[in-house]
């Protein structure tokens, strides 16, 4: 419910007013004269200021600058007498929403109310989604513990500050959005919008004119202009998944855009300059569908100015633990712990391919967080894929093909010392997740941090562990 707040040293006008906007749903608070106005700003928190201009001794003008020191995000609608127009014009200069003139018609007032408070929501929510993709989609919250993903970091702090196209190569789930996103997000243009379509979802005539545009009457169905991302990502960034779906009659559409800086709406004659950088994407080698004459050599060298791979998970296992902590930590309501995974756990997720990639396994956390009956996520809650998938191999890998002394009894290794071994590694992997900070690597491991020094092995005058059993 949006809280007005209602000025003027009349009581009658606050009194319809207040019945106006209270018969609307709002909820008033009302304020006879600027004194007590000022106080109020001061004190409370309102979504809208309603206040007449002429009043002694403070007047409109003298609360609207208050209200913009106290309340910046605040809309503030000015009351005025017919003959005062020019002095409500003022407070527009001054940053005031609209004013409204006395005697006022109600569904002006109450039309102009609803409009400055829509108004301040979508400021509200751009905010939100730009601090969202400031923090969400900064390096610092990319995941790399492995060296390709090292290289890709570097690669985005490289080519953000530029306007170069960039072409991201990488498997379905690998996070190929998530990089352009971020190197959006470090870039001249994260202030301004960032559009994603994916080539490989629209038809022919759909994607032609999502991208570009379309006049009305182009086509069966145009009832009206249509702006392109294009043009919408004016100063922005536009992002274009699955580039090689992209069909080779828009393929050259698409490079006329690129040499030119120039989109031509379907339907239409007329150029429209558009300020864009683009960022390409691809499941499937362009040099591939080159050869197979699917895709523009030209196009394919105005694209692939700065190309940037992404390796599947599988090849980057040093990334699986850490990853599956980020999301632990994203899908935990502020202020809760986060779950952890018990070694078992640890050591499926560790062994499983991912075929899905990243997408796969942010997946399989959620999924066992659902089921999870406690703080420690335990093999029988992972999704029956994996389980299976881990207990096929489980005979396999320990066994199949191994040195035959492995299998001699007298120089296995009993079991007891098999879990120490295993527990050390995850012991340490969870310390290398923390940076070495023990009593975050405690939390995670939900033990108290004495338990965790007396797990860990203890280092000799050298600073080398001594080997001591956990």
């Amino acid at each position: 419910m949006a809280r007005v707040l209602l000025v003027d040293d009349e009581p009658s006008i606050l009194s319809v007013l207040g019945t106006l906007l209270k018969a609307e749903g709002y909820e008033v608070v009302a304020a006879l004269g600027g004194e007590k106005a000022r106080d109020l700003l001061k004190s409370e928190r309102f979504d809208l200021m309603v206040s007449d201009i002429r009043m002694s001794p403070i007047n409109g003008m003298d609360l609207l600058r208050l209200a913009h020191d106290e309340h910046p995000a605040m809309p503030v609608i000015m009351l005025t007498a017919y003959g005062s127009v020019e002095t409500a014009i003022e407070a527009l200069k001054l940053g005031a929403f609209d004013y409204v003139t006395k005697p006022f018609k109600v569904d002006e007032l109450l039309i102009t109310v609803q409009r400055a408070l829509d108004y301040s929501n979508a400021l509200s929510e751009n905010a939100n989604l730009k601090a969202q993709l400031g923090t969400r989609y900064q390096l610092e919250n990319i995941v790399a513990e492995s060296p390709a993903m090292q290289n890709v970091c570097e690669m985005i702090k490289r080519v953000a500050p530029t306007d170069a196209t960039v072409l991201i190569y990488g498997e379905s789930g690998t996070g190929k959005e998530l990089v352009a996103k971020a190197i959006h997000a470090s870039s001249h243009r994260k202030d301004k919008k960032f559009l994603a379509v994916n080539c490989a979802a629209l038809l022919e005539p759909l994607l032609e004119s999502e991208m570009f545009g379309h006049v009305k009457g182009a086509f069966t169905g145009a009832s009206s202009n249509k702006e392109g991302l294009f043009e919408a990502a004016c100063g922005g960034t536009i992002f274009l998944d699955e580039i090689g779906s992209m069909p080779l009659s828009i393929q050259g559409k698409l490079l006329r855009v690129l040499q030119e800086k120039e989109v031509r709406r379907v339907g239409s004659n007329e150029n429209v300059s558009i300020d864009a950088r683009v960022i390409a994407a691809t499941n499937t080698r362009l040099e591939t569908l080159l050869k197979e004459n699917l895709f523009r050599e030209d196009l394919y060298y105005r694209l692939s100015v700065i190309p940037l791979e992404i390796r599947p998970l599988r090849e980057r296992p040093e990334d699986i633990l850490p990853l599956v902590y980020h999301v632990l930590k994203q899908e935990t309501p502020n202020g809760a712990t986060p779950s952890t995974i018990s070694p078992e756990v640890a050591a499926i997720l560790e062994s499983h391919s991912w075929p899905g990639n990243v997408r796969e396994l942010e997946n399989a956390i959620r999924h066992a967080m659902t089921f999870a009956r406690d703080s420690v996520i335990t093999p029988e809650v992972l999704p029956p894929k994996i389980r299976q998938t881990a207990m096929q191999k489980a005979p396999s890998s320990s066994f199949s093909g191994a040195p035959s002394e492995l299998l001699d009894p007298q120089r296995c290794k009993s079991l007891k010392a098999f879990l120490r071994t295993k527990e050390k590694e995850y012991l340490q992997q969870i310390l290398t997740y923390t940076g070495g900070d023990k009593e975050k690597a405690a939390k995670a491991l939900d033990i108290s941090l004495a338990t965790l020094y007396r797990k860990l092995p203890e280092e000799d005058d050298s600073g080398a562990p001594s080997g001591q059993p956990l």
